[in-house]
């Protein structure tokens, strides 16, 4: 079965999709983290976020790894072409540049093809913003998150906080309305919520009531 998990910035994907996994003893798959390092590798590199080709690449050459070191469903480790970017993927930096580099059409593909393969013959909870419309199209079961701007904003904030950014939320915010506007408008996979999917707004719920839902559409589709 896949759980096919999509949304916006800081609606609380990763947080929720790791505990779904966790609650069904399933795979975890970040497909949000593999456009990130990709974005990493670019700004490691000095790649242009301009420069198609080059990113097209540098995605296609260098496969983005997880590793499962505990065995269980979470990634302890991201990896690509030899760093661990598990942490560095989250830095403002990447925030500000990966939209640029997940509209590049040859980066989307190859990055597409990476999760269907890592997700082959597996049962996987996947996160990002294309995966109920473009990467698994016939996953069993689709959910979009959404929460208010001022709640994505304040999530956000919380985490880089945790990593030792600290960061105005306002600011925080206009970069999520940003990336929205930019995400929802973009040719390639625009950020948008399958027909089929169910639409939850987390505002104001609690990780666990929103994993029960979850956990109640799953227990549907069996």
């Amino acid at each position: 079965m896949i759980i096919a998990i999509d949304g916006p910035a800081a609606s609380g994907k990763s947080t929720v999709a790791k505990a779904v996994a966790r609650r069904l003893g399933v795979r975890h798959l970040d497909t949000g983290a593999m456009y990130r390092a990709v974005t990493w590798l670019a700004l490691e590199r000095g790649v242009s976020t301009g420069d198609a080709e080059a990113l097209a690449h540098m995605a296609e050459e260098n496969p983005v790894s997880f590793e499962y070191l505990s065995d269980g469903p979470i990634a302890d480790v991201v990896r690509i072409a030899g760093h661990d970017v598990t942490t560095a993927v989250r830095t403002p930096d990447v925030d500000a540049n990966v939209s640029a580099v997940s509209a590049v059409p040859a980066v989307r593909e190859a990055l597409v093809a990476r999760q269907r393969e890592l997700a082959d013959g597996r049962e996987v909870v996947a996160e990002g913003r294309d995966i109920g419309t473009v990467v698994f199209p016939l996953a069993e079961v689709k959910v979009f998150l959404t929460a208010s701007a001022q709640e994505r904003a304040r999530r956000r904030r919380i985490d880089l906080a945790g990593q030792g950014v600290e960061v105005d939320e306002a600011e925080v915010q206009a970069r999520l309305e940003r990336r929205d506007q930019y995400d929802s408008s973009r040719e390639v996979s625009p950020l948008a919520a399958a027909g089929d999917a169910t639409l939850l707004d987390t505002t104001g719920l609690t990780v666990e009531q929103v994993v029960d839902a979850i956990e109640a559409l799953v227990e549907e589709r069996r």
